[in-house]
């Protein structure tokens, strides 16, 4: 099968953003164009560093965080794209279930293959946090590619 339309859910994070970038480098091999996608946490009041709570937001600032963390992380990957000649779109949604919502934006997008990370945590960390990797490799009737890099 040849894929014509890669989503790349993104977190962000660096693992999340190499994999992006080797999804970029096969949609350029096979002709496809890509659909970014990064799922915002639901607003909350509460701003955490880590596991931590150390202030609050009001649901404008949330807003305004959200938009400048997927801008700051859907532009890495459009900048790629364009770099390499690769069709791009950027998506950001709100939601309390990424995983659920990168099924669900592969299905309405009409995208052929889901290329993702892996971040590869083990023990018990990865039992409390789940996989969202997981989740969608589970749930998904889109092939999925879960791309492992080197830490």
């Amino acid at each position: 099968m040849s894929y014509q339309h890669i989503l790349l859910p993104t977190d962000g994070s660096p693992l999340s953003e190499r994999a992006a970038r080797a999804g970029i480098d096969l949609a350029s091999a096979l002709g496809a164009r890509v659909t970014a996608l990064y799922v915002a946490p639901a607003p909350t009041p509460v701003v955490f560093e880590g596991l931590m709570p150390v202030g609050l937001m009001t649901s404008e600032e949330h807003a305004a965080a959200i938009e400048r963390a997927a801008a700051r992380f859907l532009g890495v990957i459009q900048k790629a794209a364009q770099d390499a000649g690769v069709p791009f779109e950027g998506l950001s949604v709100t939601s309390e279930y990424p995983a659920e919502t990168i099924v669900d934006t592969a299905v309405k997008r009409h995208c052929d293959l889901i290329f993702m990370a892996s971040h590869g945590r083990k023990g018990v960390t990865a039992l409390l946090l789940g996989s969202e990797t997981a989740k969608v490799l589970t749930h998904a009737r889109t092939p999925v590619l879960v791309h492992r890099s080197a830490h």
